[in-house]
């Protein structure tokens, strides 16, 4: 079996770190992407420490040429781009009254046109394989709501209808595209963030006492399931949302 080059967006920490460090574990070769490169890096040395191999790319997803740089320095180094983690992306809170076109229209060009930028890059080498794996990063905020983050929620529930029409569009080529929506995942740099700023309705015991297993999630959790579904062992499964959220969301 060939060794497959995975790229990971939004790698520099939380979801997307465990991520690479996990697709590293199963013997990917993986480019770390963040405008944060002194964490690429830092991830870098990690997988390197580990036995991995993995190089550190810097760019914005909604820059076109600036992807187009990394990621043919990604190809440089280890080959052909097949299996794409596209977990970059902003979450911002305001209320919907107070929302002005410029910051709905930066949350769309970097969570969807990132998306679809970075993902049209990489397709190419996933179809002269015959083989690929897409896993979009959304949001359970896309299948609850979010009183806050209706910005937010729009542009993740854009990434669901994305995935399922790019299923559809690329199953042929050998290509699955599915995503999972996280659901309070702690640890991570945006829900610190959120959690600092005070933009959670109530604590996070309390959140996590209201989830059915009884806790929030980690990064790993996503990790586990996005690997699984960049492995071999996932090829008839493609178009789906899988849900790891500890039953916050039931579809």
């Amino acid at each position: 079996m060939a060794t497959r080059t995975a790229l990971v967006t939004g790698a520099a920490a939380g979801i997307g770190k465990a991520c690479a460090m996990r697709l590293a574990r199963e013997g990917k070769k993986v480019g770390v992407l963040d405008l944060n490169i002194d964490g690429c890096h830092e991830v870098v040395a990690e997988i390197q420490a580990a036995g991995g191999e993995a190089i550190a790319l810097q760019g914005s997803i909604a820059d076109r040429p600036q992807m187009q740089r990394a990621i043919d320095e990604l190809r440089a180094a280890f080959g052909p781009v097949t299996i794409l983690i596209n977990n970059a992306g902003i979450a911002p809170f305001k209320a919907f009254e107070e929302l002005t076109d410029d910051e709905w229209d930066q949350v769309f060009t970097i969570n969807t046109k990132g998306t679809f930028i970075v993902t049209q890059i990489c397709v190419p080498d996933m179809k002269k394989a015959g083989w690929g794996r897409i896993i979009n990063i959304s949001s359970s905020s896309a299948q609850s709501g979010s009183p806050a983050q209706i910005h937010y929620s729009a542009s993740k529930g854009a990434i669901i209808s994305m995935t399922r029409s790019l299923a559809v569009a690329l199953g042929r080529d050998g290509i699955t595209v599915n995503n999972i929506p996280p659901g309070a995942v702690m640890g991570t740099l945006m829900s610190e963030e959120a959690a600092q700023a005070g933009n959670f309705r109530m604590s996070l015991e309390d959140l996590g006492k209201m989830i059915p297993v009884g806790h929030t999630g980690v990064a790993e959790d996503i990790a586990n399931a996005a690997c699984w579904l960049a492995s071999e062992d996932s090829g008839y499964i493609t178009g789906q949302t899988l849900g790891i959220n500890g039953g916050r969301v039931i579809t």
